[in-house]
């Protein structure tokens, strides 16, 4: 588990300057490197995109309520085969049932899209007009050795972009990268630390903004560990339609 000090410390020095926390001491950079590309090789890859999934969800009388996913590919449902499989689908319908309005999904997260890449989606996001947004991001972040400063710092300033603008923000924190099996250790205990002081700096940075979140390591942590066969899709990385996406839903 990552203090709560910690989490404050990546937080106030997102937010005021300074500061921040590497993957590892230079003493390993080589190791790493090599590490690192030998979980390149052992990940594979999925031919196809994420399923298109907007649309209008939910038979119900009434003005739609305008529901906005940002973020990665986990937002896009990457890894899944149908629309109604991807997370946004599955929290559209939901959400439909339990305010009985329909609901209009507009999802304009990408592949491989990481905190610096909201600011080209908050525009996208916002031509909906959402009451609400759900913001799913981190895992580049950490894979592509963004200082977890800069992370939340930009988080932030998104989170407060679509708050401006009357809208209810959700953030999914960053996943536990721990659990992928293709990444060889010591590499993987590093992407696990990593991944979990960033999740827990999103959760300070975003609370504090007035947002909310969903810690997606915590819930769904265990169960990746547990079945990691079954809960990721053929490539190793993303989840598949029979773990969360379908099983459990932010």
């Amino acid at each position: 588990m990552v203090s709560a000090r910690t989490a404050r410390r990546i937080a106030t020095a997102a937010l005021y300057g300074g500061g921040s926390l590497g993957l590892a001491g230079a003493g390993f950079y080589g190791l790493l490197r090599f590490e690192a590309r030998k979980a390149r090789l052992a990940i594979g890859t999925l031919d196809d995109g994420p399923p298109a999934a907007d649309g209008l969800y939910g038979h119900f009388p009434g003005e739609p309520i305008s529901f906005a996913i940002l973020g990665d590919s986990s937002a896009a449902g990457l890894g899944v085969s149908t629309p109604d499989e991807t997370p946004g689908a599955l929290l559209a319908a939901g959400l439909a049932e339990i305010a009985e309005r329909p609901i209009r999904l507009t999802i304009v997260a990408k592949s491989g899209a990481q905190t610096s890449d909201l600011a080209e989606q908050v525009p996208l996001a916002l031509a909906a007009q959402p009451d609400l947004a759900l913001v799913i991001v981190g895992g580049n972040d950490v894979t592509h050795r963004t200082s977890p400063t800069t992370s939340v710092r930009l988080l932030d300033e998104v989170v407060r972009q679509l708050q401006a603008a009357g809208c209810t923000v959700v953030v999914g924190t960053c996943p536990d990268l721990g659990t992928v099996e293709p990444i060889p250790r010591p590499l993987r205990w590093l992407a696990r630390r990593a991944s979990r002081q960033l999740a827990a700096a999103q959760t300070v940075a975003v609370v504090e903004a007035g947002g909310r979140t969903v810690s997606l390591g915590s819930i769904l942590g265990p169960e990746f560990a547990a079945a990691p066969r079954h809960m990721f899709a053929v490539d190793r990385f993303h989840p598949s339609a029979a773990g969360p996406y379908a099983t459990r839903t932010v």
